[in-house]
């Protein structure tokens, strides 16, 4: 991109009081963003309110330094002729602007980019849920999200902890098992920062992964930290970019919830995942299921749900052990995980249940935890892990 076609679109998303609606009226009656600013005072005056023709009227303070970093940024890592890899600014003109985020009502002017541009057109699903799951949700988490990579579909998170990292690793996994000549699998991390900020800050080796085999995409300007504004401007990208959400775990105050009303509103699918009566995490996918959410208990169910098939068969070997795993759990043959099954519970509940002596029952606890079996909770309560 030319230095005076990016300054011209800088200009218009740093321009106080300018917002997407009102930059895009400016657009479909001018043509451009150089053809705005050429156009000047009297057809502004035309065109908006009087706040805004005299805020277009003066040039940001940060105009020159922020159009600075940003050619930086695409010249530190030039994008490959064939899009893959790599960092990108897509404007709203740009033809290889996702379609699907015209559905959202005030899309953004321009994407940040970095990675595989491709992922952008490929057949994708949202995973997200709490940034406390339980040991269950987050392995449920990457499971999904690695069969679903596996079969060809990209999974779409917010980079968040918990079920979005969950979600990106598993992804991760699905299509380095699926092959580079197969593509496009793989994972799309929606950032609620400039794509130069790390947020989550351990997130960092994730981060780097997802942009090397996936695509690190956000709206936000070079610089932009971790404003708590932006992340339901980020969720909305989310839902929007993604054929269906499946929510995963969520309390009843859970962000999650505002990305499934977000999908709701712009046509997509919601899916959930069922948990456990007891548990908090859980409460917030059993109120979508109760509101029409399609309950889901295996990758295969998201897939038929949202008409999508794995390429060369209705499912994949990822898909298969997820659900041979779950019907061999449907009779467990150890008598602690028979008593236990899959509610948080107390030592002293499985003493009771099982007849075990404190001292057995705690060893096989522990054997069964250093297994991945089980899962040690806040509280004393421990909580079995399902095959994944």
């Amino acid at each position: 991109m030319e230095r005076e076609e990016l300054r011209a679109w800088l200009r218009l998303v740093l321009t106080p009081h300018v917002g997407p609606v009102t930059a895009r009226v400016l657009l479909r009656s001018l043509g451009s963003p150089q053809a705005v600013w050429e156009a000047g005072p009297q057809a502004w005056a035309r065109l908006v309110s009087a706040r805004e023709a005299a805020a277009l009227a003066q040039i940001p303070s940060e105009l020159e330094a922020q159009c600075a970093a940003t050619l930086a940024w695409l010249a530190a890592a030039p994008a490959a002729p064939d899009g893959e890899g790599g960092h990108h600014l897509l404007t709203l003109a740009d033809p290889r602007y996702p379609s699907r985020l015209l559905d959202v009502a005030n899309p953004p002017l321009l994407l940040f980019a970095q990675g595989r541009l491709s992922l952008l057109q490929a057949p994708s699903v949202a995973v997200v849920g709490s940034r406390h799951p339980t040991a269950q949700g987050a392995d449920n988490a990457h499971a999904f999200a690695r069969a679903l990579s596996e079969a060809g579909v990209t999974v779409i998170s917010g980079l968040a902890r918990g079920v979005d990292a969950a979600a990106h690793e598993g992804a991760l996994v699905g299509a380095a098992l699926r092959g580079a000549t197969l593509a496009p699998g793989s994972t799309i991390a929606v950032v609620g920062t400039g794509l130069d900020q790390v947020y989550p800050k351990g997130h960092g080796p994730l981060l780097r992964r997802i942009a090397e085999h996936g695509l690190v995409l956000g709206e936000f300007l070079l610089g932009t930290g971790p404003l708590p504004s932006n992340f339901p401007k980020r969720n909305r990208l989310v839902a929007a970019l993604s054929q269906g959400t499946l929510v995963v775990e969520a309390a009843v105050q859970s962000g999650s919830l505002i990305t499934a009303r977000l999908a709701l509103e712009m046509g997509r699918e919601v899916l959930a995942i069922p948990g456990s009566i007891h548990s908090p995490q859980s409460r917030g996918c059993h109120a979508l299921i109760r509101q029409g959410a399609k309950l889901v208990e295996t990758a295969h169910d998201v897939l038929e749900e949202l008409h999508l098939q794995a390429d060369g068969a209705s499912i994949t070997p990822a898909q298969r052990e997820l659900a041979l795993a779950e019907e061999a759990d449907a009779t467990p043959t150890d008598p602690v995980l028979a008593a236990m099954g899959y509610d948080p519970v107390s030592q002293e509940a499985l003493s009771a249940r099982t007849g075990w002596g404190p001292a057995e029952l705690g060893a096989r606890l522990l054997e069964l935890e250093l297994m991945g079996q089980v899962a040690r909770l806040p509280g004393q309560l421990f909580q079995r892990v399902a095959a994944a």
